[in-house]
């Protein structure tokens, strides 16, 4: 699901909502998420997951067309864990 299908999936079940302002709604809550993410804080989303940012160490990779080394930089990377609920309603097919 991209984000304007999801914009247009909540504007269709919120019909005393305007489409821009659904949109807004949508992209604050993006907005947030990155900025906590960005700051380093832990965005949790109760029953559906929890947004992290971990921190990936440098290290020597390989290019894997010419098996040269090449030097990879520190680098973070956001991380989302599942909640259970979430889980479980995908393991019992609901």
């Amino acid at each position: 699901m991209t984000k304007s299908e999801l914009i247009l999936r909540l504007a269709e079940s919120n019909p005393h909502l305007y489409h821009r302002d659904v949109e807004r709604i949508v992209s604050a809550i993006f907005d947030e998420i990155t900025a906590a993410l960005a700051r380093g804080d832990r965005v949790e989303l109760r029953g559906f997951g929890a947004f992290s940012v971990k921190r990936r160490d440098a290290r020597v990779g390989r290019n894997p067309r010419t098996g040269e080394s090449v030097r990879v930089a520190r680098k973070h990377v956001p991380f989302f864990k599942t909640g259970k609920q979430l889980r479980e309603r995908l393991n019992t097919g609901e």
